[in-house]
């Protein structure tokens, strides 16, 4: 057992920090048309462009999981690793960068320090460039870790998963309008199609417009409910990329170059970035998720929250139903006890839990009564 949870330990160890690097850019060039440049790591508080990681001028050797061997690609192609015409980009609990052609099913997966790029075939998708409703444009990790991806038209969700070793995909299926939506349809060229996407501690996810359209989506409904078009961005300023950022702003940034700007989703208030991160960019891709500033768990709820641990605590919620006193236990995926705090008067109760100095990966957080047993457990990630 312990042999086991040291192996997922050692995978689960690379879920990386960036440091200052907490935003990842899909560029293009400053053309009419999408033409990409390169990803490149950015920081979102200096402004500053760092570490071009992969550019069309490069040629990588790609790893197919079909095939299960090293192949090259013909760069002619629509489908390849680094093909003219992209639009996606999201970065995994592993720290990888994902993303998918315009034109291609293909799913590439971009290890940020070794440059190694892994192709992940996908047979569930078909997008054309005669179909723009069919093309993926919108990409990002969701509160499990994993990647979704969602075509224009919202006719396909793409769950993009790593287990047992390696990458896989599955076909959620459509995400429709809701029925209030009027005539802010996410499924209409106009009001709904490219930009970019979310998601939030609570498993919604926001889809951006590139015309500045707001949808929320839940998994459960597979509907996507219109709450409103972002203010006071510039006119000609196209939303292709959304991320949050380590701060837990979320930022946004257009194919059409200018200034970044961030955005409050309560209000969909737009705010210049005073920074000079000013580019092309047709996707935006962090570690990061939308917090609320609510309690997730229900008061007659035991709860452990957020399970992906971006600011070194977790709140621990008992349920109403619990009395006593409480002790809060901390393992490693070995196994071993690396923290240990009691809490008093635990009934109905939010205790905001410090972690101290634990190392990014995994950990299982038991809280235990006063008679041992336990009443709630959860797995968290740590980065």
């Amino acid at each position: 057992m312990k042999k086991t949870l040291f192996s997922l330990f050692m995978l689960s160890i690379s879920t990386l920090t960036f440091g200052q690097q907490d935003l990842f850019a899909l560029t293009g060039r400053e053309t009419a048309n999408i033409v990409f440049k390169d990803f490149r790591a950015l920081d979102s508080k200096a402004g500053l462009t760092r570490n071009i990681i992969l550019s069309s001028a490069d040629q990588p050797t790609v790893f197919s999981l079909k095939q299960n061997r090293e192949i090259t690609e013909d760069k002619k192609s629509n489908a390849n690793a680094v093909a003219g015409q992209m639009a996606t980009l999201a970065v995994d609990s592993r720290g990888n960068l994902v993303y998918m052609p315009l034109f291609s099913s293909n799913i590439y997966v971009l290890d940020s320090k070794t440059k190694n790029v892994t192709l992940v075939e996908n047979n569930l998708s078909n997008p054309t460039s005669c179909d723009t409703g069919s093309q993926f444009s919108r990409m990002t990790i969701g509160n499990d870790g994993n990647i979704y991806a969602l075509s224009n038209s919202g006719g396909q969700l793409l769950k993009i998963f790593y287990k047992d070793g390696k990458y896989s995909v599955t076909d959620l299926g459509i995400v429709k309008d809701d029925s209030g939506n009027g005539e802010n349809l996410l499924s209409r060229m106009q009001t709904g199609f490219g930009g970019d996407m979310i998601a939030d501690e609570a498993g919604n996810f926001y889809i951006f417009s590139a015309t500045g359209n707001v949808f929320k989506v839940s998994l459960n409904e597979m509907k996507a409910k219109f709450i409103g078009k972002i203010r006071s961005l510039p006119d000609n300023f196209s939303i292709n990329g959304v991320a949050v950022n380590a701060d837990g702003k979320i930022v946004l940034a257009s194919a059409k170059g200018g200034a970044f700007h961030t955005l409050n989703l309560e209000t969909l208030q737009a705010e210049k970035m005073n920074t000079n991160l000013a580019m092309p960019v047709y996707d935006l891709g962090s570690s990061y998720i939308h917090k609320s500033n609510k309690p997730l768990a229900a008061i007659n709820k035991s709860d452990i929250y957020p399970t992906r641990v971006l600011e070194g605590y977790v709140n621990v919620r008992i349920a109403s139903n619990q009395k006593g006193n409480a002790t809060i236990r901390v393992y490693n995926t070995a196994g071993n006890l690396v923290l240990d705090q009691s809490v008093t008067n635990i009934s109905n109760s939010d205790n905001r839990i410090e972690l101290g100095k634990l190392i990014s990966g995994i950990y299982v957080v038991n809280v235990e009564s006063e008679k041992g047993k336990v009443i709630i457990s959860k797995k968290i990630i740590v980065q």
